[in-house]
């Protein structure tokens, strides 16, 4: 999530496709049932989660080279820099959540998308 400063020092987040999704693609591809290997990197336990994610497995987890990786977190920052790690080391179909789980869940309005959102009550995450 590149961050930057106008003249007015207000700062200016984008995406950058090339290391993030956006909620709203992942939504769709979640919707439309497209194969992606969701990875959730947090270390400390939070209320919800994506449906169907995966906790990071070890410290040297390497991710599948057939398949798109999406790592995500509360506000993307340690996804970012865990995609950004990897990218750098050849694993190209790996990217970070824009923005975290955080703004998935502000961004998805369940009055607006319907009640499926892919959230869920996290569980066995230890302190």
């Amino acid at each position: 999530m590149p961050i930057y400063f106008r003249s007015d020092d207000k700062p200016v987040i984008e995406l950058d496709p090339t290391l993030e999704l956006s909620p709203f693609i992942l939504f769709r591809r979640l919707t439309e049932g497209r194969s992606l290997v969701l990875v959730d990197v947090r270390k400390t336990p939070t209320p919800l989660t994506l449906q169907g994610a995966i906790d990071l497995p070890t410290p040297g987890w390497e991710p599948p080279d057939d398949t798109e990786v999406l790592l995500f977190d509360d506000d993307g920052r340690d996804a970012v820099e865990l995609a950004r790690a990897l990218q750098a080391r050849g694993f190209a179909r790996v990217r970070a959540l824009f923005g975290g789980l955080q703004l998935y869940e502000f961004s998805l309005d369940p009055e607006v998308v319907g009640q499926q959102t892919f959230l869920v009550p996290a569980t066995g995450k230890a302190d």
